[in-house]
């Protein structure tokens, strides 16, 4: 029998295909979905994984065997799947590891609208139905199952997309987007197509094996063949998608990575301008330069924890009009608060296009300090570990501690926070400071710390 502990996380469904779960437990999934969203209708993608049909396919059947009428929209990028729900105005799921290797996949859920599904928003509730079904047997069906059918949205999430932004000033730009062989190479072509760019296609054969480098940008190594084909043909700029293609990471004409920071910061300063102030989002490990942007362009920044569903909760609470985390997740309220990096990536296109300079000077006014980036140790003992950490820095004079996510402790010149990961035995370190000396200092002041 499948353990749930190990494949509900806090925010999706994630584990390996058979071998954790599998199409019986999908349609189980299914079921609860319905009963949990109370659903009438439904929206359903995938990915390109070869399992993703089959789990997605069996999702719709145990919805549909509750009554919901189910809308397959076949492959499509997670962002894709947020459009659907937000324009049919239906609860929706989307089958995708993201960057996970070949033999995961998952299932990212939402309500109507987009509004997401974690542990205390229903996906915990799901959970329990699933268990108790795995003991008593299959829920019986009701007596009108809903529809099975489908559509494609492809275009209308393109057209969507290029509304949000004024891209009629865009000159023309050479852009190499390496899509990883995930979904970005089935949503860029048709979003990109209008606009006057000259695109250079890295990885876009849809492939989830991915035979050419891990599907997350984050990672250096997973951006090198990128930067090489920005230099190599002389192109304006380079932008990075993940798997399911919700994150995007950019590169300059150098082909050297701009920070997600300074891309939130440079998207909060366009947003504000569109739509005269509000509030802006970042997480407590984005840049200082997030929220000096935000208060200098008349907005008000707010700070929470890492991680969508917080950063989605503080979006409906504060009506806030933008979001941006250091992972290169961008929310967006004019996208139902959700995250999109092809609304981020064709923000930096709008803003490069409209003015002569290159990238690189373009972002140096949001980039203004030196980081470590993030550093993860394993360590057997987490709290301990942190207690540590905490001890070492909670009498020096000027520093302030807080442990709103983690530990973050900031002075004048520098800041860093550490923070235990969910899912592995880890801590995660990001430092940032005024000059770079300081943050090697820091950075390995707190490490010698922390591997003892």
């Amino acid at each position: 029998m499948a353990d749930l502990s190990q494949i509900v996380k806090a925010y999706d469904v994630r584990g390996e295909v058979p071998s954790q779960w599998d199409e019986g437990l999908a349609e189980l999934f299914g079921a609860a979905f319905a009963r949990v969203t109370g659903a009438s209708e439904a929206v359903v993608g995938h990915d390109m994984r070869s399992s993703s049909p089959g789990l997605s396919r069996a999702f719709g059947r145990g919805a549909a065997a509750q009554g919901v009428a189910v809308t397959e929209i076949g492959l499509c990028s997670t962002d894709e799947l947020y459009f659907a729900s937000g324009w049919l105005d239906r609860p929706g799921a989307m089958f995708t590891a993201s960057h996970n290797p070949a033999r995961y996949n998952g299932i990212k859920m939402c309500r109507a609208g987009a509004s997401p599904v974690g542990q205390e928003s229903g996906l915990g509730e799901i959970r329990s139905l699933v268990e108790d079904w795995m003991e008593t047997g299959a829920p019986e069906p009701v007596d009108t199952p809903g529809r099975i059918g489908s559509q494609d949205v492809l275009a209308d999430y393109g057209a969507h997309l290029r509304s949000l932004v004024d891209l009629t000033a865009v000159r023309p730009l050479k852009v190499v987007v390496d899509a990883g062989n995930g979904m970005a190479g089935h949503t860029v072509p048709t979003v990109f197509d209008p606009l006057p760019i000259e695109l250079v296609p890295m990885y876009f054969e849809l492939d989830g094996t991915f035979p050419n480098h891990e599907a997350n940008p984050l990672d250096p190594a997973n951006i090198v063949d990128l930067q090489a084909k920005v230099r190599e043909t002389g192109a304006d700029v380079g932008l990075a998608f993940d798997g399911d293609a919700d994150r995007c990471f950019v590169v300059d004409e150098r082909g050297e990575p701009v920070s997600p920071s300074a891309v939130t910061a440079l998207v909060a300063a366009r947003e504000l301008a569109k739509h005269g102030g509000g509030t802006v989002i970042h997480n407590c490990i984005t840049s200082w330069s997030v929220p000096e942007v935000v208060r200098e362009q008349g907005g008000d920044p707010v700070r929470t924890r890492v991680g969508h569903s917080f950063i989605k909760a503080e979006m409906a609470r504060t009506g806030a009009i933008f979001g941006g985390e250091h992972s290169a997740h961008y929310y967006f309220r004019d996208f139902w608060n959700a995250d999109t990096g092809m609304l981020a990536a064709l923000h930096v296109l709008a803003a490069l296009g409209g003015q002569d300079r290159p990238l690189s000077q373009l972002v140096a006014e949001y980039d203004r300090y030196a980081g470590s980036g993030e550093i993860n140790s394993t360590v057997d003992d987490q709290p301990g570990r942190m207690a540590a950490v905490r001890a070492a820095y909670a009498d020096r004079p000027e520093t302030e501690l807080d442990e709103l996510d983690g530990l973050t402790v900031t002075t004048a010149d520098w800041w860093f926070n550490l923070r235990p990961s969910n899912t592995e035995p880890l801590l995660r370190l990001n430092v940032e400071a005024r000059e770079q000396p300081v943050v090697e200092r820091v950075r390995d002041e707190v490490l010698a710390i922390v591997r003892g």
